[in-house]
């Protein structure tokens, strides 16, 4: 399964993205983690320190070859992830994309092509889960980043500024060749938080997975710099996630053929 997440920037995608991915490598999966945020803070959500990421080198540009059918890895996947990542708590493997080192350097074009690239080549390992923690910006769907994830999670928070950018970025997956898309209720202080964004996904033809509650748990967490599934294993948030989790895994989507 490679699955994206995305979202209004603050939504919660990386700590439903770190936390995801550590509970599903407790549950036996070889997952694989990508920050593909230009701004990577993924690696500090899954309890990895700053100066230990910095000595494992972004992957470089020239690793991408450009075909018929979209960007690939001109060099064995393994090998790639070999160079490229670092491993957090419970075997979880991340990759980061890369972001600007100088102001004005220009657009990170081929950075978004070695993701794309990965994705495509990660197709050959069935049994790997990747999460792809994507940017709060729909340039991932108009570059055509994350094209070969075969799910699309929108983390939305129970406010029309939030529900618009995961109807605008459903609308673009809509568009490609992944396989479903689907939204996530995030920060719900009530039922009737959950109710408005079931209402507004019904009445705009969004599939909505599941809820996941407020829980200041999450913030203490980051005060304390400390993973939110180390800080309160036993939260409704992190319950609510392994729930989130045993769905996608239990009923994984099929591509799609893009007209």
């Amino acid at each position: 399964m490679k699955l994206a997440v995305a979202g209004k920037g603050g939504a919660g995608k990386t700590t439903f993205s770190a936390t995801a991915a550590r509970l599903l490598a407790r549950a036996g999966h070889p997952v694989l983690a990508i920050d593909a945020d230009t701004n990577p803070n993924l690696h500090a959500a899954l309890g990895i320190s700053t100066e230990a990421v910095q000595r494992v080198p972004f992957p470089p540009t020239t690793l991408v070859a450009r075909g018929f059918n979209g960007p690939a890895l001109n060099e064995p996947i393994d090998d790639v992830l070999e160079r490229h990542t670092i491993t957090a708590a419970d075997g979880v493997r991340l990759l980061r994309m890369g972001m600007p080192e100088h102001a004005d350097e220009g657009c990170l074009c081929s950075a978004h092509a070695v993701v794309s690239a990965l994705l495509n080549d990660l197709g050959q390992k069935v049994d790997t889960v990747t999460m792809l923690d994507m940017e709060a910006s729909p340039e991932h769907l108009s570059r055509g980043t994350a094209r070969e994830a075969n799910t699309l999670l929108l983390v939305a928070e129970p406010y029309f500024r939030s529900l618009e950018a995961a109807k605008l970025q459903a609308k673009l997956a809509k568009e490609t060749a992944i396989g479903r898309v689907v939204v996530l209720a995030n920060k719900c202080r009530s039922d009737a938080d959950f109710d408005g964004i079931a209402e507004f996904c019904a009445n705009h033809d969004l599939d909505l997975l599941g809820k996941v509650p407020w829980g200041d748990e999450v913030l203490d967490a980051d005060t304390a710099s400390t993973p939110l599934l180390d800080f309160a294993p036993d939260s409704p948030v992190v319950h609510a996630i392994q729930s989130v989790c045993s769905t996608l895994v239990s009923s994984p989507p099929n591509f799609k053929q893009v007209p």
